[in-house]
């Protein structure tokens, strides 16, 4: 069925949520019927043409009008918890945002909304909820004592985790900034939340959410504040790591598995799950000396942390990382990937050629720093180093399912020990392999690791290794003919 301007508009608008969309400008070009039940305008007439801003929807419009030059940067934000009037009443909302493409250009955005109050209404008499920041320990920071003196501490913090909610959490960094006040500023994000929720349910997210704030609060203690942003991402402000020694230090112990912090294993109803986070930071101001640039460097870091497989931390430095652009770290097509991946494997005469051509791409796109092939007859061979060729029976053992995935090394030792020393020489502590071939016929292995353990591997990273090893096996089944 082809997608219509009718079929469109009728899905469109029989949504239950607001649905809108924008220009490069932020301009709104539509809305849903939702979205116009919801405001009570008869038509889009009124909207078209104007931002947030002039329809005065946000007692502080600035976090969204930074939310969505974030999203024409090429990012998407999910579920953000936010506030707009409607009518004289202040709404909680959560919003969902992602870029408009043209080609390869940003051309606008589309979002979309539901009304929350209702739920936290409820969820506020539930008592199902903590409390991480108390009136008392608020106090210490100038900031939030002067706040509290007219402000219930309730509206401050986040309904669900007790954290400082995201509307105090920017405006306490724009008190410093203004102030000249140094400090560390991080976005946190949690890795896979949506798996979580999706397997576990809501419930299991919402207590991993609560544990990892508490913990995170709990370790900063009070040398800053945790505030949520949005979703499963946090923000930390930090008044005392402010040199790059003291930050690497602070991510450091943050990220120590004994420390159970940004790595740890949560209980839930239907068992546990180890959880992990990537995490970005710049500072004030050695970095950047106003709001939106030092929140663009943290931006960054934390998307140049997830495309080095997620679980890790990356501070802001600018001999690394000033010219890296934004976009291009956030923008991953797959299916350029895939072609790209078949048009460099075109290049060279032997399967070690093919795949010396198409390590730059991996390497660049897995941040790996080589790639292993094992044939059939269990001789393992890097792409770049000559020199190793090594027996490695006993891997088919790891991969009955075609991939297998660890970010600990030391789980593959029992099974295939060979591997698990040649590996393990080389310095690597996560691993994916995948099994090339058809059906019953295997014609080998591809191995590729990285030195740090708790790697992620990503579900399109898998299908790109996936698609390599069938150009293997196509290019096997046809040198066997000639």
């Amino acid at each position: 069925m082809n997608m219509t301007v009718e079929l469109f508009d009728s899905i469109i608008n029989t949504s239950q949520d607001c649905v809108f969309w924008k220009d490069s400008k932020r301009r709104f070009l539509g809305v849903n019927q939702a979205f116009l039940d919801f405001y009570g305008f008869e038509s889009a007439d009124l909207l078209v043409g104007k931002t947030d801003e002039d329809m005065g929807w946000h007692n502080d419009p600035e976090p969204y009008r930074h939310d969505e030059l974030r999203v024409l940067a090429g990012a998407s934000t999910y579920k953000v918890h936010g506030k707009c009037v409607v009518r004289g009443e202040e709404r909680d909302i959560i919003a969902s945002k992602r870029p408009l493409y043209e080609g390869d250009k940003i051309v606008g955005l589309v979002g979309s909304f539901i009304d929350i109050t209702d739920v936290l209404k409820r969820q506020n008499r539930s008592g199902d909820l903590q409390i991480v920041y108390t009136v008392h320990y608020l106090r210490h920071i100038h900031y939030f004592d002067k706040l509290l003196d007219e402000t219930p501490l309730d509206e401050i913090l986040d309904p669900l985790t007790g954290i400082v909610s995201r509307m105090y959490a920017i405006n306490f960094v724009n008190s410093l900034i203004a102030t000249g006040t140094p400090f560390t500023f991080s976005i946190i994000d949690l890795d896979n939340f949506k798996f979580i929720n999706d397997t576990f349910g809501h419930k299991a997210g919402d207590t991993v959410l609560k544990t990892v704030t508490r913990s995170l609060a709990e370790y900063l203690g009070k040398n800053g504040i945790i505030g949520r942003f949005g979703g499963d991402e946090l923000l930390m402000i930090d008044l005392r790591d402010i040199e790059l020694s003291a930050k690497q230090g602070f991510f450091k112990e943050l990220y120590d598995e004994n420390n159970n912090v940004l790595r740890q294993n949560i209980s839930l109803d239907q068992g546990s799950t180890l959880i992990t986070c990537t995490a970005g930071c710049a500072s004030f101001p050695a970095d950047a000396d106003s709001f939106s640039e030092l929140f663009g460097l943290i931006d960054k870091t934390l998307y140049l942390g997830k495309s080095k497989g997620r679980n890790c931390y990356i501070i802001y430095q600018p001999e690394k990382h000033r010219d890296i652009e934004m976009q291009m770290l956030v923008k991953h097509n797959i299916c350029d990937d895939l072609i790209n991946l078949e048009r460099l494997f075109e290049h060279g005469d032997t399967l070690r050629e093919k795949l010396r051509s198409v390590l730059s791409f991996l390497t660049d796109f897995l941040q790996i720093p080589d790639l292993y092939f094992a044939d059939s007859e269990n001789r393992l061979r890097s792409v770049t180093d000559d020199r190793l060729e090594a027996d490695i029976t006993g891997i088919s053992e790891l991969s009955d399912d075609t991939l297998y995935t660890t970010g600990d090394l030391s789980e593959m030792e029992e099974r295939c020990p060979v591997l698990y020393e040649t590996l393990k020489k080389r310095g690597y502590g996560s691993v994916m392999i995948i099994r090339t071939g058809n059906g019953s016929v295997t014609d080998g292995w591809l191995i590729c690791g990285v030195r740090r353990r708790f790697r992620i591997w990503q579900e399109n990273e898998c299908a790109v290794m996936f698609f390599l090893s069938n150009l293997i096996h196509s290019y096997l089944l046809l040198t066997a003919k000639q």
